[in-house]
């Protein structure tokens, strides 16, 4: 099942991980869904440590772990998915590792790459920046809408849109086609998460 709405992690918004787990607890017990785990600069073994951690706070309300690139963590620890970037491992390599037992998601910034993932057997992408977010400034300019409903035409796979996203244009997002919403901050900055998060599935339509 394509999650409606992503959240992905980033422990340096916190002051320490303890406070990162409580976040996503909080955004579970308001509906969440979905997190990824996306802490690209910690070895192997603290992010299998924290994977642990994260599939049990998902385990206890019924929710969906991905992994950021590490198909072999993804599968120790059980978790529902894994998430591709365009620089790592491709999405054949990752689905011959997993074979059916995950699910694959792949971060896309144009129409072009979100054509091949769906080529490649991507089950859903994410596609961005739509706005401008500090995460993605690597990426460049922000895609926009119109590249984003231009993307939706063009793919049968689910397709999330993620960058600058907020409780202001998520609206404006899923009506530009999007199948759902991702976020870092949209979700983790905010002071009211419970708030937030239930603000989010309704404006998506999901039930809380």
């Amino acid at each position: 099942m394509t999650p409606r709405l992503y959240l992905v992690s980033d422990r340096s918004l916190f002051k320490d991980d303890e406070d990162l787990y409580k976040a996503i607890r909080i955004a579970f017990k308001a509906g969440l869904k979905a997190v990824q785990l996306r802490e690209k600069t910690l070895p192997a073994g603290q992010v299998l440590e924290m994977a642990n951690k994260l599939r049990a706070i998902a385990e206890d309300f019924g929710g969906c772990l991905f992994i950021n690139e590490r198909v072999d963590i993804a599968l120790c620890v059980g978790a529902e998915g894994v998430h591709l970037g365009q620089s790592g491992i491709p999405v054949s390599a990752a689905r011959k590792i997993a074979s059916k037992n995950l699910l694959i998601a792949v971060s896309t910034h144009s129409v072009q790459e979100a054509l091949e993932a769906e080529t490649n057997g991507a089950d859903f992408i994410t596609y961005g920046p739509v706005y401008q977010t500090p995460s993605k400034m690597k990426y460049g300019a922000p895609v926009g809408l119109d590249s984003l409903r231009e993307a939706k035409s063009k793919v049968a796979i689910p397709l999330l849109g993620i960058g600058g996203i907020n409780l202001d244009n998520a609206k404006d997002v899923i009506s530009a086609g999007a199948d759902g919403i991702a976020m870092i901050r949209g979700i983790l900055s905010e002071k009211n998460i419970d708030y937030t998060v239930k603000k989010y599935l309704s404006i998506l339509g999901e039930k809380q």
